[in-house]
């Protein structure tokens, strides 16, 4: 506990976990980040949004669905592309179950009450790498 507060008064940097490789449910997260965040804001509403999803697609209780969103948000950060995420899902989830994530990324756009055009645009992106018909998209 000491060593914590003490390295933190100095700056001293705390050594990190590394981040686990990303499966099909962490891709998951982390495309719903990004969709999010693609407008710039990350608002609450979307946040809670993210853990309602995770909680419910992986039956895990909202502790866990909120852990699971911090390791999302860090490896969405730290990620090189939406393309690395979207073939992970494309390649490990049937057609019906992407569409189901698709329709939940919609959900998250639009919890702040807002649509924009970025977030249609990283939806869209989203879509695409997924193999995700543009005529079955819930965005316009």
């Amino acid at each position: 506990m000491w060593d914590g507060l003490i390295a933190r008064l100095k700056g001293t940097p705390k050594t990190q976990q590394p981040l686990p490789e990303p499966d099909e449910q962490l891709a998951l997260g982390a495309l719903l980040v990004r969709v999010a965040k693609s407008d710039r804001e990350y608002h609450v509403t979307e946040i809670s949004e993210i853990d309602s999803i995770l909680s419910k697609s992986f039956e895990i209780n909202a502790v866990e669905a909120a852990k699971m969103r911090a390791t999302c948000e860090k490896l969405e950060a730290q990620a090189p592309g939406t393309p690395d995420f979207g073939l992970i899902i494309r390649e490990h989830v049937d057609y019906a179950h992407r569409l189901e994530m698709v329709n939940a990324m919609w959900k998250v756009i639009l919890a702040d009450g807002r649509d924009t055009p970025e977030e249609d645009a990283a939806l869209h992106e989203i879509e695409r790498v997924m193999g995700i018909d543009p005529k079955d998209s819930p965005a316009p």
